[in-house]
């Protein structure tokens, strides 16, 4: 296809032409919904008369400057009008064919409801408009439809009208005070059933809450409620920030390209995280319903009321907003686990984008198509960015500048740097060297060397770093980064802790009168996302498993310890040597299982040994086949080793009902399944009386790691009990696209065809395709059978969701790092993509840089 150019921040222009209120009248019908739209404009550039609009596979019908027809200039993707006038009302007519809309962008239908999705650009696809996040207008909005089929007609802001009218039809108007850019827009109509519920806010003004789900699906809806009112709860507490509206509302709908989406007052949510009770919804469900739910509330504050200038700036909202969801989730619940999971978030997946073919700073400078960069970078190193801002400034000051932020900025539309302004005043910390992180791409490595002199009992650390060039940046700056150390003691005492302010590419760290060589717990915390190079001993990273006084650095010399081991025996592989595991490893994996005082959900994630795919962000080339079979080599020989005591531990929490003693009762079942087949008793057993999706789930993956009777006796009772309800069936879709047998990849193209999955449906085609992808060994095969059906796969969405369709590509995009064999297998899949007559843009992005690369 032909090239497609890019859009460059450089480039940012404000609009000639702004709006400042609109009134939307929507005529719901499901091939021929029409929409009038009359916007209030107003010209802002006096050299300026052509207004350009933007819009998306419409159907115009017609276009009027007060009252009057004009003449236009239609494009594909925008409207010309010219008009010398300053101020005006511009009236456009456009007929859309909901049920026909397969990308699920703008207006489409979700199981009979009508719904809408317009982040980020998605309001083009329903009217000629403006549709650029630094346009803010006011939005008044009739929607009128059947009310025996759609009795619930809901936008944004506060109910002011409602009425029949005839033909059996009604109309509900609904005003937003509060001026939004269209991507915040929201309309949901159709029948649900309704869980209310009221908060008082801290001023006692009563908020009404609603959560609509699909009928049936009430008792589901529960936890969800909850989670709201904690989320409300908690910014009020933490952030002083107080609900502006009368009413929030949250409807749950089952085809949805994200988890969820913050419109004004009016979220619109994957079912996901939505639906959840003990019988259908695991712990991680429950947990992450809580985090999402919470992450769109706080988004009312980070992103509604201070929204963002331009996509370049969508870290701004989200980066902000989910170290606001993860601080949550920590204040609520085990801060350490819960910041062991946005670690591992960053080390299994960002890193891989940084390295990758579509490396980019949390601020993009260029984008092709802007729903490329809903990307781990933007949102979880965003959030690591204003984490480590957090921890330069601490809490009081990092408060003070979110407070003066709100001042300066409330009701507009602002970037990065005005963040970062805002931070650096009301702090007085000098955020210019720091505020690097956001146009820089990559992932530092930071390398420690240590020397102590017993004379002067003088301890230094010499701390240097370095940032490899990246697919987008040749030239890499020396970045600020803060670096948490502990020095402990050889009897396990602290004898320094403070975080160092790591600013050039080598920088030496003095430590004076300490008696003794200290064992320095480097990064506490992950207190930067970068790649740690330090040559610890076997000796010192026992020591650090015990005395560390951070939990999550206790974690982390556990991933530093196994991962030593894991390459050591992929290097013994490579030499033909037999493969070995240290008993010291052996033993310190034992006392972490018999150790009384850890909280059992973090026992659960040190017993799980680093996944391959972070892995293989460890090195820079790497033997797939040989790195599998070295961990399986080595979570064997721990398992065996620790075979009693990880029986012993499983029976302790058979009866111990919470979430984190399940989460250890589950990484024990699943590590005693690989010693022997006679503990495949202990799955049976547990399935057949489990009360709780999380350990019936617990008990099938421990099965899943090959054929047996048992399993597919289980697999088969699980399907024949959850077959008519989607999100369980999800689950069981994952486990057969996660399962390590060699008849994986045909059992999956087998269930393309099953009543379960449904291509047009983003959660059935996540749940296993986007699963398979996961399972490295199978996905990565050697005869390319993998690679075969995700493109077939991409191929089949490419024109009907290109969203989803891009999202999956991921995987065939950072292959720099297997065997050339696999590369040129991946090259051509990524060839025969490319060649596609109709490439969407969101494709033609990932697959043009990931051939470039």
């Amino acid at each position: 296809m032909t090239k497609i150019n890019a859009k460059y921040l450089k480039d940012y222009r404000a609009p000639a032409f702004t709006i400042t209120h609109i009134d939307l009248n929507f005529e719901l019908d499901g091939k021929n919904t029409q929409v009038i739209a009359k916007s209030q404009c107003v010209r802002q550039d006096k050299e300026q008369t052509s207004l350009v609009l933007n819009g998306d596979q419409l159907t115009l019908l017609s276009v009027k400057i007060n009252g009057n027809d004009v003449t236009y200039i239609q494009h594909a993707t925008s409207l010309i009008i010219e008009t010398a006038l300053v101020e005006f009302e511009l009236e456009i007519i456009t007929q859309l064919d909901p049920e026909a809309n397969l990308s699920l962008e703008g207006l489409y239908m979700s199981d009979g409801a009508y719904c809408t999705q317009c982040e980020a650009e998605g309001f083009r696809r329903i009217t000629y408009f403006l549709d650029r996040p630094d346009v803010l207008a006011v939005y008044s909005v009739r929607i009128v439809a059947e009310k025996e089929t759609f009795p619930y007609l809901l936008s944004n802001g506060n109910l002011v009208e409602q009425g029949d009218i005839e033909g059996g039809r009604h109309f509900v108007q609904w005003q937003d005070p509060f001026p939004k850019p269209a991507y915040l827009f929201a309309l949901v109509a159709g029948d649900f059933d309704l869980l209310e519920d009221e908060f008082i806010t801290c001023s006692e003004r009563p908020i009404k809450l609603q959560v609509f789900v699909d009928k049936g699906n009430l008792d589901k809806s529960h936890h969800a409620m909850a989670s709201l009112k904690k989320s409300m709860a908690w910014d009020e507490s933490r952030f002083d920030l107080e609900y502006d509206l009368d009413i929030y509302m949250i409807v749950a709908v089952d085809f949805f390209n994200m988890g969820a989406m913050e419109n004004k007052g009016l979220n619109v949510f994957n079912t996901k995280y939505v639906l959840a009770d003990t019988s259908s919804a695991t712990d991680v469900d429950y947990h992450g319903i809580e985090s999402v739910v919470g992450h769109e509330y706080f988004h009312n504050w980070t992103g509604n009321r201070v929204t963002c200038r331009d996509w370049f700036q969508l870290s701004l909202k989200e980066g902000l907003t989910v170290f606001r969801d993860q601080e949550f989730s920590s204040d609520l619940g085990s801060r350490a686990v819960n910041r062991i999971h946005a670690i591992k978030v960053i080390k299994n997946q960002q890193f891989a984008e940084d390295s990758g073919a579509m490396s980019h700073p949390i601020r993009p400078d260029s984008v092709i198509e802007m729903n490329n960069f809903y990307t781990v970078t933007v949102y979880n190193k965003g959030a690591e960015v204003i984490r480590m801002m957090h921890t330069l400034l601490g809490e009081s000051r990092f408060q003070a500048g979110m407070k003066l932020y709100f001042k300066r900025h409330d009701g507009q539309a602002v970037t990065c740097d005005d963040f970062i302004a805002a931070m650096q005043d009301a702090s007085g910390v000098d955020l210019q060297h720091f505020s690097l992180w956001y146009s820089q791409s990559g992932t530092p490595t930071v390398s420690v060397t240590e020397q102590y002199d017993e004379v002067s009992k003088c301890y230094s650390l010499v701390i240097k770093q370095h940032t490899n060039a990246t697919a987008d940046q040749l030239d890499k700056a020396p970045l600020h980064i803060p670096f948490d150390l502990e020095l402990i003691s050889s009897d396990g005492e602290t004898m320094l802790s403070e975080v160092l302010d790591v600013k050039l590419a080598d920088q030496t760290f003095i430590f004076n009168d300490l008696d003794h060589q200290p064992i320095p717990s480097l990064l506490q915390n992950f207190s930067a996302p970068v790649k740690l190079d330090f040559n610890y001993s076997v000796e010192q990273l026992v020591h650090l498993m015990r005395y560390a006084s951070s939990e999550v650095a206790r974690w982390e010399a556990s991933v530093a310890l196994f991962s030593q081991s894991i390459w050591s025996n992929v290097d013994k592989l490579a030499a033909k040597q037999a493969m070995h595991v240290d008993c010291r490893v052996v033993d310190a994996y034992r006392g972490v299982l018999l150790s009384e005082t850890l909280d059992p959900a973090l026992v659960a994630e040190i017993l799980t040994l680093p996944s391959v795919s972070a892995l293989i962000e460890q090195a820079s080339v790497v033997d797939l086949d040989s790195l599998v079979m070295a961990r399986d080599f080595v979570i064997g020989e721990l398992a065996s080793g620790c075979e009693d005591e990880l029986l012993t531990r499983y029976r302790e929490q058979i009866n111990v009902d919470n979430a984190s003693a399940r989460s250890l009762k589950n990484a024990c079942l699943l590590l005693l399944q690989k010693v022997s087949i006679l503990h495949q008793v202990h799955a049976q057993s547990q399935y057949e009386n489990a009360t709780n999706m999380t350990d019936s789930l617990g008990a099938l993956l421990a099965l899943n790691s090959d054929e047996s009777p048992l399993r597919s006796e289980l697999m088969a009772d699980y399907e024949d009990k959850w077959l008519v309800t989607p999100l369980v069936m999800d689950k069981w879709l994952t486990l057969h696209a996660a399962c390590g047998s060699d008849q994986c990849l045909e059992r999956l193209e087998k269930l393309t065809e099953h009543a379960a999955f449904s291509f047009s449906n983003p959660n059935r085609v996540r749940s296993l395709v986007g699963a398979f992808t996961a399972n490295l060994v199978q996905f990565h095969r050697y005869d390319g059978k993998g690679y075969e059906f995700l493109t077939e796969t991409i191929i089949k969405l490419n024109t009907s969701n290109p969203q989803v369709a891009a999202r999956l590509i991921t995987p065939l995009i950072q292959f720099k790092k297997f065997d050339i064999h696999r590369q040129g297998l991946i090259k051509s899949a990524l060839e025969r993509i490319l060649a596609l007559p109709e490439l969407s843009t969101d494709l033609y992005e990932k697959v043009s840089k990931a051939l470039d690369y």
